[in-house]
């Protein structure tokens, strides 16, 4: 019920305004990885769905726009986007300096970091110093792979390697594990469909936004789309779809809550100061 009532107020919500030049147009194109639940991943009766999706869907809705997204390796989806495959990507991807200095990102919609989530009944991790001697449960090859490898001698715990994050999260509700460790999005989401897994700990260190990335040469894109993000963040819809699919309210200073200034990642290349206000109906 309480995900139908969300449904429903965010169909209800208005479109923004964008400048003349952002409305209508040829369909927008864009793409996801696929397999990366639950920001995008196969439906049942065939393509795909998740947060990111209906994001992108309601972003080009309001901008008077067709969006077709196409469904790929996260490994091909940069290339593609500066060969002209794509116009922007739909794809979470995290913003870093390197990346900023080959791409445009809008501002993020989402942050990013690393987080615990632990068996309900657990006690809690507070800091990392309640690590010491536990077992922690990672996916294989991920960033958070690398984490533990980086830091389990120095912090005392071990850590276990798992072909995907749902086999690492399983090994914590059967007690092989006490603690999974992946990004705080995966954890909510994982914790809305398993019931004795909790949300705990996150590594504040590691937040950075995820984003949107543009061509360099797209500076007109990139700003008709932030302005709908920040519409979006503005009138709510943006927590609404976070909520829906994560399963948790995001808090007042979360970037699904935050319009930033200017246009881009503020103190990162591609970051256009100039001081807007988000055109909105």
């Amino acid at each position: 019920m309480r995900r139908l009532l969300l449904a429903a107020a965010l169909a209800a919500l208005p479109a923004a305004s964008l400048p003349a030049l952002a409305q209508g147009g040829p369909p927008l194109r864009t793409a996801v990885d696929g397999t990366f639940a639950p920001h995008a991943f196969p439906r049942m009766e065939g393509g795909v769905q998740g947060f990111n999706v209906d994001l992108f869907r309601e972003v080009a809705r309001r901008m008077g726009r067709e969006i077709t997204i196409d469904s790929a390796s996260f490994s091909g989806l940069v290339p593609a986007l500066n060969a002209g495959r794509y116009d922007f990507l739909a794809a979470p991807v995290t913003v870093t300096k390197e990346r900023a200095e080959s791409m445009l990102f809008a501002e993020g919609y989402l942050y990013t970091e690393f987080q615990f989530g632990i068996r309900r009944g657990n006690a809690s991790i507070r800091s990392t110093d309640d690590l010491r001697g536990k077992v922690i449960a990672v996916n294989k090859g991920s960033a958070y792979d690398a984490w533990a490898q980086a830091n389990a001698e120095r912090l005392g715990f071990t850590f276990q390697t798992y072909d995907t994050n749902p086999d690492a999260v399983q090994a914590v509700i059967s007690g092989r594990a006490y603690a999974v460790l992946a990004g705080n999005t995966v954890v909510k989401y994982a914790a809305s469909q398993q019931r004795n897994l909790v949300p705990d700990f996150s590594l504040r260190e590691t937040r950075a936004h995820w984003a949107a990335p543009f061509r360099r040469d797209n500076a007109e894109l990139r700003n008709a789309v932030e302005n709908v993000l920040e519409c979006m963040k503005k009138d709510g819809s943006l927590a609404a779809l976070s909520e829906k699919w994560f399963g948790a309210k995001p808090a007042a200073d979360d970037a699904e809550n935050t319009i930033f200034p200017g246009y881009g990642v503020p103190g990162l290349p591609g970051h256009d100061a100039t001081p807007h206000e988000p055109r909105c109906s």
